[in-house]
């Protein structure tokens, strides 16, 4: 294609998006050419300030305003439960269910050798001084249900065994309202195994 330069550079940085291929990049790009410049220069400053106002807490690495981490409150402290998480997306997952409140400890990644992350980069020390300082009395681990997250899950669970803490890890099974005629087979084994009374 012979587009402008300058166009074919939006498309090339519209590309590095999750799921964004050539055909989806080239869309956007010519849907942003017909924006009125003030909605251009909105996206361009919100782009650009993203470093400056949202953060990785320090403590737990969920995101932050520059003020405070709401996931760090006291009122959180109290409940002395610690879940463990691959990326801080998961928990605004995780709090959508309002079924937890609890602390958080973002990994920041999944046990992955093909892309060269591999346990030195999980940190574990951190964890287990998160732990201690925020005197936790159950580990909550919430990791995807994939090879890289079971491999983590495990991994995690022999390197917290000592602190002789109790460590649980999210259910996995039929999803709700469910036919068992669509669910495939690797999904009900998982249920079997992880059935629970009734």
């Amino acid at each position: 294609m012979n587009y402008p330069q300058h166009l074919i550079k939006l498309i090339d940085v519209l590309k590095r998006l999750p799921g964004v291929g050539n055909k989806s990049a080239e869309r956007f790009a010519f849907h942003m050419l017909n924006w009125p410049n003030d909605h251009l220069h909105e996206m361009a400053r919100v782009i650009h300030e993203l470093p400056a106002k949202i953060q990785q807490c320090p403590s737990c690495g969920c995101l932050m305003n520059l003020e405070e981490c709401v996931f760090c409150r006291p009122d959180r402290l109290a409940s002395q439960t610690l879940c463990v998480i691959a990326s801080p997306r998961d928990a605004f997952s995780i709090e959508g269910t309002g079924e937890y409140k609890g602390l958080y400890h973002v990994l920041g990644g999944l046990l992955s050798p093909m892309d060269g992350f591999g346990a030195e980069r999980l940190n574990i020390m951190k964890v287990k001084q998160r732990i201690q300082q925020s005197q936790v009395l159950e580990i909550v681990i919430a990791l995807d249900s994939t090879l890289e997250g079971d491999a983590t899950s495990l991994y995690l669970k022999q390197e917290l065994e000592s602190l002789g803490l109790p460590i649980s890890r999210l259910a996995f099974g039929l999803p709700i309202g469910s036919s068992l005629d669509y669910v495939d087979g690797g999904t009900l084994a998982r249920a079997l195994s992880g059935r629970g009374k009734f």
